[in-house]
């Protein structure tokens, strides 16, 4: 049986960079201080008014293509995670096989989380090399968030970071992801909802349970979030280290979905570790939804802390509510044009 495993990743983030210093001088009122000491982010990147979702994920996939020397013929399924999709339909995974220039032959799908997306792209990619379907899966993430924000939004705009990420998950000879656990609590959908834009009216549409202060289409609710968050998180983090026989010691690194310092501040309390186990990667790309996770390993590698055989717990949480989390083991390392070590096709030849 082959098995998934996480390969190269490629980022693309929008081109116009907002930074606190910016929301300042346009809005004097903001006290970008207080606002930095609770989200940790000092700058994101938002999209141009006519870029979408779509725009971002094709350009990361054309840099993981060309930066890893990857053939696009050998791409057996396409994943697309996002909230923002161009149009309601097609799939917009569709539009993206076209303007890849990927095969007809291959699947193509979208499928609508947000944060915690990665964490299920990975279990679909999985089961999709473990079944036979698929040997390469090319799964992007992306979202515009700033699509639903209004510009005088304060609790909103100094958050969410418009962003894509392409990551090759390819087959493997031995298991490198388990104990895939999830969870869905529908009745939390009103603490972060866009009501507008579906087939539901408008005087149907689930209203939230607090007073929406600003204009923004997107509406949160922090304070919810933030419980929702100390309260399951933690244990979806125990129930997947039961599943996969492990104690927190185990594990080197927990990689969390990164929503605001704050969040993952009562995180750290909570779980009792410091920043050398659960890092922050997120002062100057804001929250980028479903992307926060691969930015992060993409950042963690080049800084040399992610390395083979590190062994991680990817957790992805918030709207929906949603929450997913799993077991990884690090095991690719950069290399000239993606060529494989000798060690790895000896491994590879003895599997088969």
């Amino acid at each position: 049986m082959k098995y998934a495993a996480i390969g190269p990743i490629a980022m693309h983030l929008p081109e116009h960079v907002e930074t606190n210093d910016e929301l300042a001088r346009l809005f004097p009122k903001w006290d970008m201080d207080l606002i930095y000491s609770k989200t940790g982010i000092r700058a994101r990147h938002v999209a141009a008014p006519g870029e979408c979702a779509s725009d971002l994920g094709v350009a990361a996939a054309e840099r993981l293509f060309a930066e890893h020397a990857i053939d696009r013929d050998s791409i057996d399924f396409l994943l697309f995670c996002t909230q923002t999709p161009d149009y309601p339909l097609p799939t917009t995974a569709c539009l993206m096989q076209h303007r890849l220039g990927l095969r007809t032959s291959i699947g193509a799908i979208d499928f609508n989380l947000g944060c915690s997306g990665f964490v299920y792209g990975l279990s679909l990619a999985d089961g999709l090399i473990r079944s036979g379907a698929a040997e390469r899966v090319l799964l992007i993430t992306a979202e515009t968030y700033s699509k639903y924000i209004a510009p005088d939004d304060r609790s909103l705009r100094t958050i969410f970071g418009d962003g894509a990420a392409a990551t090759l998950v390819e087959a493997a000879s031995r298991p490198t992801l388990s104990a895939f656990r999830f969870g869905t609590d529908g009745s939390g959908a009103d603490t972060l909802m866009v009501a507008q834009g579906g087939a539901r009216p408008a005087s149907d549409a689930i209203k939230p349970r607090k007073r929406h202060r600003w204009p923004s289409p997107l509406f949160m609710d922090g304070p919810a979030l933030v419980d929702f968050t100390v309260e399951r998180i933690p244990q979806l983090i125990d129930e997947v280290l039961e599943a996969a026989q492990l104690a927190r010691d185990d594990v080197e690194l927990f990689l969390l979905h990164q929503a605001t310092y704050f969040m993952l501040d009562k995180l750290r309390q909570r779980l009792a570790m410091g920043e050398e186990r659960l890092p922050l990667v997120l002062e100057n790309v804001g929250n980028t939804v479903s992307s926060t996770i691969p930015i992060m390993v993409d950042e963690l590698r080049r800084g040399g802390r992610l390395r083979p055989g590190v062994r991680s717990l990817l957790v992805g949480f918030g709207v929906g509510l949603s929450w997913a989390g799993c077991v990884w083991t690090e095991t690719w390392e950069a290399k000239a044009a993606g060529a494989a070590t000798a060690e790895e096709d000896e491994e590879e030849k003895q599997a088969a």
